[in-house]
């Protein structure tokens, strides 16, 4: 049973299967937190990983949301796929997928720090976490993590060309869709970086996630 303020105003376009939610939220980079402090609405892009029905945030562990604890919260990720154009401003839209999620936030357990920071790592660049060295005790310190329990979730999808009205189609406007392509570009090394040292395999492992 989804809850009526996880439903979407336009029905045809709303999904609430979990393997539909759940695509989205693995594929998406950067979730846009939405919470109430001190009275104002505040909303936040933060770095997330999904573990079962739970989501992690990560963030300096002195920012206000770290100290949230059983507060209602809203997170959305959107992936733009496409510009709509159409014969009218009206009618003009864009492609997308999105996924909304409220829960509430919630402190980590004891055993959940390192695992939720690993899960955070490798949501960005797969098997990372495995690559580099573990994270000293003054960094888990000053690194922040919240979870989110998931109570309902919903996705809103559009896809395909525009909708003209009838009476504009015989027009000699141009209509269509300008796709819009997000991909991770070639590795730039630094300059503490070995020459013809290979990139990981966790920067493959994250580019192939936006390959068609």
């Amino acid at each position: 049973m989804v809850p009526d303020y996880a439903r979407a105003r336009q029905g045809k376009r709303a999904a609430y299967d979990e393997a539909t939610i759940h695509a989205i939220l693995d594929s998406g980079l950067v979730g846009h937190v939405g919470f109430v402090a001190d009275a104002r609405p505040m909303v936040i892009p933060m770095a997330y990983a999904r573990v079962g029905s739970t989501l992690y945030l990560h963030g300096a562990s002195k920012t206000r949301i770290m100290g949230l604890d059983g507060q209602k919260l809203c997170l959305t990720v959107t992936q733009l796929t496409g510009i709509v154009v159409a014969r009218s401003s009206f009618h003009h839209s864009v492609n997308y997928r999105c996924a909304i999620v409220h829960g509430y936030a919630r402190k980590l357990r004891d055993n959940e720090h390192a695992e939720a920071l690993d899960a955070i790592t490798d949501h960005l660049l797969p098997g990372r976490s495995a690559e580099v060295r573990p994270m000293t005790s003054q960094e888990l310190k000053a690194t922040g993590v919240i979870a989110i329990e998931i109570e309902a979730a919903s996705a809103k999808i559009r896809t395909g060309p525009p909708v003209d009205d009838a009476a504009d189609l015989p027009s000699t406007s141009w209509g269509g869709v300008v796709p819009v392509v997000t991909a991770l570009g070639t590795g730039v090394q630094d300059g503490h970086t070995p020459d013809n040292t290979a990139a990981p395999a966790s920067l493959r492992k994250a580019q192939m996630k936006f390959l068609a």
